[in-house]
């Protein structure tokens, strides 16, 4: 559904930040702004600011920061259209109905089935385990330590032996057949109609937003498969999907810990670790890795201590690195899992383990290494030939001189030896070349050189958001179109037009980014100056002046690149000399 910015604007307008921050976090009034812990990150000092003025929020300590509609959305993992619906009910506004086709109707309302079915046979599972028939089930749960709590939080069921009595329950509350067999929980053929799941203890698969989504069944006695899920189905699609995400998403941990299994998952929630995740009988996607981002930027792999274990932590440890997520990799021994480990050591014990993962390309060389006999001088040679290689993962020269360091500290290789090695393998690998690391320095000092301006950029927005007598010293040097960074450029277009009309409104403005996730979270930034950053001593008031001159002085140089003609080249040599004499006083 598309609304209008004015519909948007109105909702945004009518719901007081502090008023819904408030209800979700406890928050004190310091100053101008009201100040309280982050629902973002684990911290133990408040550095959550909520602006009543600017109507924005944002955390100096993980950089989360937006307005009202925005909250919601982080908060309670809505979509655009649910945070804005909640807003506009709380606020008395009607939100425009949309014409939806016949189609998108039949859609809707056979997904809308499917949630409601899904929820009934979660709760006949649920009822099923605590009669005289689950008891097989409810054995093998106390067996393996769940609390009544835990089995209720996470509404642990059983399916019956009788291969079909789900179907018949579900048949009672008057659903086609033609939509049972959309469920997955049902098979449903000419000669014979039988339940996906029996004799099995349940698991039901929540969303993000709690709503049952498909299940997972455990087998009792010797029966194959040992696991089960639902099939894909207009819900279900497990490589989207993490078990325990509906809870974990809430944890303040600042990192993810990503099991093989159900009971992993549960048992890590039941010894308080409740920033457990685990995939669907599945391996580790790009897709969950995808919505991992939206919660965190660090995981910890605890995945099994067996063979199989290890495999699966190699093959998502690239795939959390290309979705931007940090990772480490727990480990168990002596122990084969989670569960195993906790029942035998403790909680704090595990947590140990957690504060003290491996790097996981640390932990990446450390199986390459069970691949080569280090007594065998061959070997040993092949072996340091191949961590060499593998350092050249890392492009930036930084980076791979410290992971060398650490591979030398680990392993006992003198690091000169092994840094040498790694440019000699370097050099080969590229024709032509003989020390490519000349070609990425170079490509290091531009890239420098390219944050330092887009750095200068931000912080000079940032001043005048914070500070709007700045435009004052500024006019007639700086204007929107020497913002050259795409989103400053936008961004500064809007704010100069609201100074000019003497409102700038930092929590509309972002309204106007709420759709791309990338850019609203950069532009959110910019609405919100750290202590660092403010202007208020003689060597930050210098700064102002430097950052001005930066700013313009980049803005000419491209200007000059793209002159036209002779007259425009001069015009900006002109304003480029003119830049040596600028001078701004901010007392």
């Amino acid at each position: 559904m598309f609304y209008s910015e004015e519909i948007v604007e109105e909702v945004r307008s009518r719901s007081d930040i502090v008023d819904v921050v408030s209800r979700y976090v406890k928050l004190q009034r310091r100053g101008s702004s009201y100040l309280g812990l982050c629902p973002f990150h684990n911290e133990k000092t408040p550095s959550f600011s909520v602006s009543p003025d600017k109507q924005i929020y944002h955390c100096f300590g993980c950089g989360a920061g937006g307005n009202v509609i925005t909250f919601l959305m982080e908060y309670e993992n809505y979509s655009f259209q649910e945070a804005l619906g909640i807003l506009a009910q709380r606020a008395g506004i009607s939100l425009p109905k949309e014409e939806m086709s016949k189609e998108a109707r039949a859609q809707a309302d056979l997904r809308a089935s499917l949630l409601e079915i899904n929820k009934l046979a979660a709760n006949y599972f649920y009822y099923q385990l605590k009669q005289p028939q689950g008891k097989q089930g409810l054995d093998y749960l106390t067996k393996r330590k769940l609390s009544k709590e835990t089995i209720r939080r996470f509404g642990l069921g059983f399916a019956n032996k009788t291969s079909d009595d789900l179907y018949r329950y579900l048949k009672s509350k008057n659903y086609s057949d033609e939509i049972l067999k959309q469920t997955g929980l049902v098979t449903i053929e000419e000669q014979k109609t039988h339940d996906k799941f029996w004799n099995r203890v349940m698991f039901p698969i929540l969303d993000v937003n709690n709503r049952v989504i498909g299940f997972g069944g455990r087998v009792m006695g010797d029966g194959l498969p040992k696991y089960l899920n639902s099939p894909e189905t207009k819900l279900f699609d497990k490589s989207r999907n993490l078990y325990g995400l509906n809870y974990a998403k809430t944890s303040r941990e600042k990192c993810m810990l990503i099991c093989e299994g159900y009971m992993d998952v549960i048992a890590m929630h039941q010894a308080g670790f409740v920033n457990a995740v685990a995939s669907l009988g599945t391996a580790f996607t790009p897709q969950h890795a995808s919505l991992l981002k939206r919660y965190t930027d660090q995981a910890v792999l605890t995945y099994d201590s067996d063979g199989a274990g290890i495999k699966a932590a190699l093959r998502a440890i690239p795939i959390l690195k290309e979705a931007g997520i940090s990772c480490k990799v727990l480990t168990m021994a002596p122990y084969k899992d989670p569960d195993e480990f906790i029942k035998n050591c403790g909680q704090e014990a595990f947590k140990d383990r957690i504060d003290s993962a491996k790097n996981s390309f640390l932990f990446e060389i450390d199986v390459m290494k069970r691949e080569f006999n280090l007594e065998d001088p061959e070997q040993k040679t092949r072996f340091y030939n191949s961590v060499a290689r593998k350092l050249l993962e890392f492009p930036e020269a930084l980076e791979r001189d410290n992971y060398i360091q650490a591979v030398s500290r680990e392993h006992f290789i003198h690091y000169q030896d092994l840094k040498q090695l790694v440019q000699r393998i370097s050099s080969q690998m590229v024709p032509g070349m003989t020390v490519r690391t000349s070609e990425v320095s170079v490509r290091e000092k531009r890239k420098s050189k390219d944050d330092g301006v887009k750095q200068s950029q931000r912080l000079l927005l940032t001043w005048l958001i914070e500070n709007p007598k700045l435009f004052e010293k500024i006019e007639g040097v700086i204007t929107p179109e020497d913002f050259r960074e795409d989103l400053y450029h936008q961004v500064a277009q809007m704010v100069f037009e609201e100074h000019q009309a003497g409102d700038v409104n930092p929590a509309r403005i972002l309204n106007r980014f709420i759709n791309d996730e990338a850019q609203y979270k950069e532009a959110a930034a910019l609405f919100n100056a750290s202590l660092k950053e403010s202007l208020n001593n003689e060597e930050q008031k210098k700064a102002f002046l430097e950052t001005v001159i930066k700013v313009k002085k980049n803005s000419l140089d491209e200007a000059s690149r793209a002159a036209a003609d002779i007259s425009q080249l001069q015009k900006i040599i002109q304003a480029q000399s003119a830049l040596k004499n600028l001078h701004i006083s901010l007392d």
